[in-house]
């Protein structure tokens, strides 16, 4: 073979269009300071930069194993010394997303880690992209961070590189067959058993196998409570009476209290007018204070005999504290009891 030849086969050999943009496989061939080196078939060894292959907590010897078969996108043309810029990462991102447009187009459920907490929603992991769950689509309040929650995608922003879930669209898209079947099984004054899953102010919401009770904070027990959170929390497993059903709404309303004795029943065997009794200072009105006067029953000590009793001992009352009192007024059938700080003649 003449050297002309000789040349020209090695040409050949090195005649290699890569441009900004193209993708490209490459066999990962070392590492360096600046990060993994990777023969692409070009005239020198392209590099991938540390931070286009890995996340913080990633060796990029684990990401890019020496001797493997990777695909990468080229960033960079040939700088001065003839090498390309790659990245792993962008590939690997516009694969995700792909899989995140089919995902979305067959309103497929999707498995998600919750990455953080921030204001109005939490942030999650899917195929190493971030998105977002908004607060008000969460069915638990606050899911733990490094949790996993089934997700369903509400929108998808390719231009932005952003995306919004939803955790309870499946809870909801899931339930619907479920809750006919419960509902048409549930009755009141059945005693069930349930999860918590959601508090509030006004009450705990009880997940009975498929539908969402509520439990009232008045029928939480029989004793005064502040909050759902003084005597319950997300995940406990209890026993609820179903006190009413509504097939319309669809919704469930229950109790806790209603499996504990009635305190009122007791107390109307044991409690007379006139009596003598210790009680607890339970709330304070600016109408009275209240007095559980029994385990469970509260009595109302009115404003002018609470001021009575501050001028006496010279001390302002406040919840928690013990008082003397008397019983002017018993209503078992209203459930009333009125105190006061004067023996009744």
């Amino acid at each position: 073979m003449s050297k002309d030849l000789d040349f020209e086969e090695l040409l050949k050999k090195y005649d290699y269009k890569f441009q900004k943009g193209d993708l490209v496989k490459g066999v990962v061939c070392g590492y360096d300071s600046q990060g993994a080196m990777v023969d692409i078939g070009a005239k020198t060894i392209a590099i991938v930069p540390v931070k286009e292959a890995v996340e913080n907590n990633e060796k990029l010897e684990e990401k890019l194993e020496k001797g493997k078969e990777y695909e990468f996108l080229i960033i960079r043309e040939e700088d001065d010394e003839g090498r390309f810029l790659l990245s792993k990462k962008k590939v690997d991102f516009a694969y995700s997303w792909k899989e995140l447009e089919k995902a979305k187009e067959s309103d497929e459920t999707i498995l998600g880690t919750v990455a953080g907490v921030v204001k109005g929603g939490v942030t999650v992991d899917i195929l190493g992209i971030k998105g977002f769950v908004p607060s008000s689509q969460l069915r638990e309040t606050e899911p733990e961070i490094g949790s996993k929650i089934e997700l369903k995608i509400l929108t998808l922003d390719s231009q932005q590189n952003n995306f919004i879930l939803s955790n309870k669209k499946v809870y909801d898209d899931n339930a619907t067959e479920v809750r006919k079947n419960v509902f048409s099984q549930i009755e009141p004054g059945q005693i069930v058993k349930g999860e918590v899953v959601r508090i509030t102010d006004f009450g705990a919401f009880i997940d009975l196998g498929g539908i969402d009770g509520l439990l009232p904070l008045s029928q939480l027990s029989w004793r005064w409570i502040d909050h759902p959170t003084d005597i319950l929390n997300i995940g406990d497993k209890i026993d609820v009476e179903v006190i009413a059903v509504d097939h319309d709404k669809q919704r469930v309303s229950l109790s806790l209290k209603n499996l504990e004795p009635d305190p009122w029943l007791e107390a109307e065997k044991q409690i007379k007018e006139g009596d003598k009794v210790e009680g607890t200072i339970t709330r304070i009105k600016h109408f009275g204070a209240f007095v559980e006067v029994f385990p469970g029953v509260e009595a109302l000590l009115p404003h002018s005999e609470v001021a009575e009793m501050q001028n006496e001992g010279k001390n302002i009352l406040k919840v928690g504290d013990k008082v003397q009192t008397y019983i002017l007024k018993f209503n078992p059938t209203d459930r009333r009891i009125a105190l006061t700080i004067n023996e009744p003649q």
